[in-house]
C-alpha cells in the first residue's frame, strides 16, 4: 500500500480550502502535514495525521538528530502558534520508536486505529472464499432484492441518508458543507479522487458511500444507509460492487477504514466479515507544550 493521502500535499490544500491554517514540513528526509485545529476559549492543537513519514533512503546517518530537529520544530510552530500540544499519528512502529519521547504522552487516536483491509490482487472466487459465510449470504440475497448500484454526484440526498444513520448509530458526522467540499474538491481526476456510489430500491436511494482512491488503494470514508429498508441487505451488495469497481480499476487494496469493537461493534463485525487483513497502528502521541493548558485540555474531555 502507498503512504496515506493524509500526508498529500492535495489533502494539505482541502484543509487550507476548509478555513485550517496549515504548514508542510519537508527536508528530503522527513515530511509531515500540519493541520491547526481550534478549540474553545481561542484555544487550538497541531495535528499531524498519519505523520510524520520518514524517507529511510535519504538518512546518511544521524536520525536520531533530524528527528530531534523536526521536533524541535513543531514545538517552535506550536509557542508561535499558542497551541496547547502537538497530536502526532505515525503509521508504523519504526516510525513512533524514532520520534517518541518522555515528555509526551499517549493519547485517543484521531485517525482509526484499527482498520481491516482487502487484498483486490485476488481473484472474485478467492475474495469471497474469504469472507464469512454470513457476508457472503447477504450478498447473494441482497443480489435478488432488485437493487441497482450506480456512481452518483447527489450529495444532498447522501447527507439526509448519513444523517439519519448517525441518528440512528449515535455518532456524530463532520457538519453537511464538509462533505460537498469533499466531493467537490476531490471529484476531477487526480492524485487524490473521490466518488460517491449509490444503492437504489425501486428508485429511491437506500444506501450510499464516499470513497476516495488514492495510489493503490480505495478508501472507504462515510457510508449511510436507509435503516428502514435494511431486509434488502443494500449495504453488502453495494461493498461487493465497490470492490468490484475498484478492482476492475486496477486498484490493489480496499481500506474499510476503521474498526473499534468496543465503540463499534456492529460496524466492526461487519468490517471484520470481508475478510481482510486486520491492520493496526501504533496510536496517538501528544507532544505537549503547554502543560497548564493541556492538564485542562484533558479535564474537559
Amino acid at each position: 500500500m502507498s503512504k496515506s493521502f493524509l500526508q498529500t500535499t492535495e489533502w494539505l490544500d482541502f484543509q487550507k480550502h476548509l478555513g485550517r491554517a496549515t504548514w508542510r514540513f519537508d527536508n528530503g528526509k522527513i515530511t509531515a502535514n500540519i493541520v491547526a485545529h481550534k478549540l474553545p476559549l481561542g484555544k487550538n492543537y497541531l495535528y499531524v495525521p498519519h505523520g510524520p513519514v520518514l524517507n529511510f533512503d535519504n538518512f546518511d546517518s544521524g536520525v536520531k538528530n533530524e528527528i530531534d530537529k523536526f521536533l524541535a520544530y513543531l514545538e517552535d510552530l506550536a509557542k508561535e502558534n499558542r497551541s496547547m500540544f502537538v497530536k502526532l499519528e505515525p503509521l508504523s512502529d519504526s516510525v513512533t520508536e524514532l520520534v517518541f519521547r518522555k515528555r509526551m504522552k499517549r493519547s485517543n487516536s484521531l485517525q482509526p486505529q484499527r482498520t481491516v483491509v482487502l487484498n483486490l490482487d485476488l481473484a472474485e472466487d478467492e475474495l469471497l472464499s474469504r469472507m464469512h459465510h454470513k457476508t457472503r449470504y447477504n450478498i447473494n440475497l441482497a443480489s435478488r432484492k432488485g437493487l441497482s448500484f450506480k456512481e452518483s454526484d447527489d450529495i444532498e440526498t447522501f447527507w439526509k441518508l448519513l444523517r439519519k444513520t448517525a441518528k440512528k448509530d449515535k455518532f456524530q458526522t463532520h457538519d453537511k458543507n464538509y462533505y460537498f467540499e469533499l466531493y467537490d474538491f476531490f471529484k476531477n481526476d487526480g492524485e487524490l479522487k473521490t466518488k460517491l456510489f449509490v444503492v437504489e430500491h425501486e428508485g429511491k436511494a437506500i444506501a450510499g458511500a464516499l470513497i476516495m482512491f488514492y495510489g493503490d488503494t480505495a478508501y472507504y470514508l462515510h457510508g449511510a444507509m436507509d435503516r428502514d429498508h435494511k431486509e434488502l441487505m443494500a449495504p453488502y451488495f453495494m461493498h461487493w460492487e465497490i470492490i468490484k469497481h475498484a478492482k476492475g480499476a486496477g486498484y490493489r487494496y480496499y481500506d474499510l477504514w476503521g474498526t473499534d469493537a468496543r465503540r463499534w461493534p456492529g460496524v466492526t463485525r461487519f468490517k471484520l466479515g470481508w475478510g481482510g487483513q486486520t491492520k493496526e497502528y501504533p496510536g496517538s502521541f501528544d507532544l505537549v507544550v503547554s502543560k497548564f493548558w493541556y492538564f485542562g485540555y484533558n479535564l474537559a474531555r
